[in-house]
């Protein structure tokens, strides 16, 4: 079973900057595609930038530029380096990780997610 538990959540003004960071155990995390999701109150959970276990990166249009996915295998941490940041991104940031087996489902797991807050 992997687990994930995210950190670097907190309290920042319009146009400011934060790190989350998200530590995997129990896996093998170099086999793993890892992601950063985003919900709101009320609203869908939805993708916010992804990074394959080879290193390809995408983001969700609203932060392309802004946003940067990035893992160190070495310390089994992904992180998610946010600028410019906008009111409207304000909600809870899960990390998942992910990988697929021919003929079987598809492992997921998430983390317990760490809020953000983006205030005046």
């Amino acid at each position: 079973q992997v687990q994930l538990v995210e950190s670097g959540g907190g309290l920042v003004q319009p146009g400011g900057s934060l790190r989350l960071s998200c530590a995997a155990s129990g896996g093998i995390f170099i086999i793993y595609d890892m992601a950063w999701y985003r919900q709101a109150p009320g609203k869908q959970r939805e993708l916010v930038a992804g990074i394959t276990r080879g290193g390809s990166t995408n983001y969700a249009d609203s932060v392309k530029g802004r946003f940067t996915i990035s893992r160190d295998n070495a310390k089994n941490t992904v992180y998610l380096q946010m600028n410019s940041l906008k009111p409207d991104e304000t909600g809870v940031y899960y990390c998942r990780a992910s990988r697929s087996i021919p003929l079987m489902e598809d492992r997921v797991y998430w983390g317990q997610g760490t809020q953000v807050t983006v205030s005046s």
